[in-house]
């Protein structure tokens, strides 16, 4: 099988020299990649700005903003047989980024913010892909309903949701605890663990409900 996966932040340019962006180091989409090119299958990761070497048998193509990674999913979709996006990809990006080093100089600054293209929500409404979809959800508060909330208004098949307000687990961090959303409505919590380790796990369970569906793995 094909693995599509998105990894790391996006970067959205304010001027030259600084960016918006957020604390996602792309450890848990690398580990996803490797778990599926250990288990024999084909890999492509689209990965942000991060600092990570490349699994072995794996594909990358290496993007910065946000539309850049919505143009590599675009491209790299139609070959999947499943995607994963775990990126933690920016939801507004600057209207007009400076052409020049924004200088300080009053006491505030106000910026004028613009969405950026939803490339989860996009994948079954705008680019028509219909394979095994799952999507990451990093929350603060109310785990599950926003989890099912997501899952539904995606259209994902699984919905990988972890609490990122607890420390020692998810960004800048080697271990996660997450919680698992399937379309059924059901959810299966899955303790802490080394994203390696927990990453082979979703591997597998995707294989498994791939093999439910429609006998392929």
């Amino acid at each position: 099988m094909h693995y599509l996966i998105t990894a790391g932040p996006t970067r959205e340019a304010l001027d030259p020299v600084r960016y918006l962006s957020n604390r996602s180091s792309g450890r848990m989409g690398f580990a996803l990649a490797n778990a599926a090119a250990a288990a024999g299958h084909e890999v492509t990761l689209i990965a942000g700005p991060v600092a990570l070497e490349t699994p072995r048998g794996v594909a990358r193509v290496d993007v910065i903003s946000a539309q850049e990674m919505f143009e590599a999913v675009k491209a790299a979709l139609p070959a999947a047989d499943a995607a994963i996006f775990s990126a933690a990809v920016a939801d507004y990006r600057p209207v007009q980024p400076s052409a020049a080093k924004i200088k300080k100089s009053a006491a505030t600054l106000t910026l004028m913010l613009e969405r950026t293209p939803d490339i989860l929500g996009s994948v079954r409404s705008v680019f028509g892909w219909h394979g095994f979809l799952v999507g990451f959800a990093a929350e603060t508060k109310d785990l599950l309903r926003n989890g099912k909330e997501k899952l539904e208004r995606k259209g994902c098949d699984l919905l990988v949701a972890n609490d990122v307000s607890q420390p020692g687990i998810g960004f800048d961090s080697p271990e996660n605890e997450v919680t698992m959303i399937f379309r059924d409505g059901s959810a299966r919590p899955i303790p802490r663990m080394a994203k390696e380790e927990l990453a082979r796990l979703l591997i597998s369970e995707i294989e498994s409900e791939l093999r439910q569906s429609c006998g392929r793995v």
